[in-house]
């Protein structure tokens, strides 16, 4: 009984002196620059879309630059220099501007206005009007 407690208690102690001094398991990255955006002005804050098409960047001019998925800049929202955070709501329609200093929190609602090509479709109306309804009949 003594020669198997004392087989168990020197294999445990094996054990420990083997996990204890074990170089640590190193693991390697791979990483790239996918692309680099360029502002005008000093960047302060960034915030992206929940569907991960675009990117929110607040600069120090009091300025959020709105960029596309290919690095493009797609518009530009002015919301003062007091702002120095940003944060973007749960389906990307609104844009959170924080100021620490004036202890406020702005919320803007953003309208993404996409263009439609209705170039050959059929209409009613005066060709050059300032607003179109399309229908998608064919996908009912």
């Amino acid at each position: 009984m003594k020669s198997v407690c004392f087989k168990t208690s020197y294999l445990l102690l094996l054990l420990v002196i083997l996990f204890a001094t074990a170089p640590p398991a190193r693991a390697t990255v791979e990483w790239n620059i996918q692309h680099t955006l360029k502002t005008d002005a000093i960047p302060l804050d960034m915030a992206v879309s929940t569907d991960g098409r675009t990117l929110y960047v607040l600069t120090d001019d009091g300025r959020v630059l709105i960029y596309g998925t290919n690095g493009s800049l797609k518009d530009t929202v002015p919301v003062g220099s007091h702002v120095d955070q940003i944060r973007i709501g749960p389906r990307g329609e609104q844009l959170f501007a924080v100021s620490r200093s004036n202890k406020t929190v702005e919320i803007i609602t953003l309208d993404f206005i996409r263009p439609i090509n209705t170039l050959g479709a059929p209409f009613k109306g005066p060709a050059q009007a300032p607003v179109v309804i399309a229908v998608f009949s064919d996908f009912q």
